[in-house]
């Protein structure tokens, strides 16, 4: 709830609000942690302006119960939203507090475009979709605060327009932009889809690695170095749970939002998932102290464990990174010297009755 109200109230209020009394009762719904105390103010919102966009926001949100429902209302909002978008772009030079008002207009559309995309990629209108999503990041370029492109990649995906996911990432999986387990792993898809089908250990280890498994492999090294929680949801050996609102980077969070909406792309690539389930463990030989230095990335943060297991449900056992599991010869080599240790130990504090053992 904290972060969520923080997000609201950086992405829908400015300082310019004071005064002006749907937005000032909307600050104090953004706050309220009663959900009932929060549809209650944005409908008050309402009464006092039929055009205050973050009401119906809020409104498509939290009180309406179905996808139709959400977008017939996000529409209702775009048209408030636009308009007043552009009044406030015709007054922005005038000085701080309007270019703060047409910052916060601005926010309000790209949000209510975003949600309106993605109804209709949940309601099966996936080109529709893309065509917004691709209509927002045309028109607003240097706008990355909602990641709309990790939205285009899961559209593009489902649509299997595999040369124009290619495309997305071009752009986004830049040495200079931040990562995401979304351009990781779908880097990883397109080289694994290029191998997948013919792939088999077997000939592998006898042949060695052609160039283009060689890169295929690497993409999933890489991957796994970003986010190791991953590959234990996409091969089933872990369950999932619904995602949560926010995620943390690298996280379990993070890894269960991904695989929630992409399992059903690696599935459909004939196997992609058999390979990653041969290759991604060879990560971790790669780099043996991960939370003090990586490969391709800053080490592991170990901080992230805690984060999760607040983002994540009480109930969800939360993945940490993978620990190296010990060879059994050594775990054996161990216990048998523990033995003969503990064995002599004895003999030497109680010799009479330990030579009587012996003995029998």
């Amino acid at each position: 709830m904290n972060l969520s109200a923080q997000d609201h109230q950086t992405f829908f209020t400015c300082d310019t609000d004071a005064g002006k009394q749907e937005y000032e009762v909307m600050q104090m719904a953004w706050r309220e942690r009663s959900p009932q105390a929060r549809v209650k103010a944005a409908k008050e919102a309402l009464e006092k302006n039929p055009d205050c966009a973050p009401a119906m926001i809020l409104l498509a949100e939290e009180e309406c119960s179905t996808i139709l429902e959400v977008e017939k209302m996000f529409k209702q909002a775009y048209k408030a939203a636009e308009t007043q978008y552009r009044k406030s772009q015709q007054t922005q030079h005038y000085g701080t507090q309007y270019e703060q008002n047409h910052r916060r207009d601005t926010n309000v559309m790209i949000y209510i475009k975003r949600r309106l995309s993605m109804c209709a990629r949940k309601l099966g209108r996936t080109r529709e979709a893309v065509k917004m999503m691709k209509d927002l990041m045309k028109d607003f370029p240097m706008f990355n605060l909602y990641n709309i492109h990790e939205n285009l990649i899961e559209a593009l995906l489902e649509m299997q327009a595999y040369t124009d996911v290619q495309a997305v990432l071009a752009k986004y999986d830049d040495i200079s932009l931040p990562k995401s387990a979304t351009i990781c792993y779908t880097a990883a898809l397109l080289k694994a889809r290029q191998v997948a089908d013919k792939f088999s250990p077997d000939i592998a280890s006898k042949r060695g690695l052609s160039t283009a498994e060689m890169n295929a492999v690497e993409a999933i090294h890489r991957a796994v170095e970003f986010n190791p929680h991953v590959p234990k949801y996409l091969l089933e050996m872990k369950s999932l749970v619904l995602p949560p609102e926010h995620i943390l980077k690298r996280g379990d969070s993070e890894a269960v939002a991904y695989s929630f909406f992409h399992l059903q792309h690696w599935k459909r690539v004939e196997g992609a998932l058999n390979l990653l389930h041969c290759t991604w463990e060879g990560t971790f030989r790669m780099i043996p102290y991960p939370l003090e230095k990586g490969h391709l990335f800053y080490p592991y943060p170990p901080c992230t464990e805690n984060a999760d297991k607040e983002l994540l449900p009480a109930f969800h056992d939360v993945s940490v990174y993978p620990k190296k599991e010990l060879p059994f010869f050594i775990l054996f080599t161990a216990g048998l010297c523990s033995f003969t240790a503990l064995l002599a130990l004895l003999t030497h504090q109680y010799p009479e009755p330990m030579g009587y053992v012996a003995k029998t």
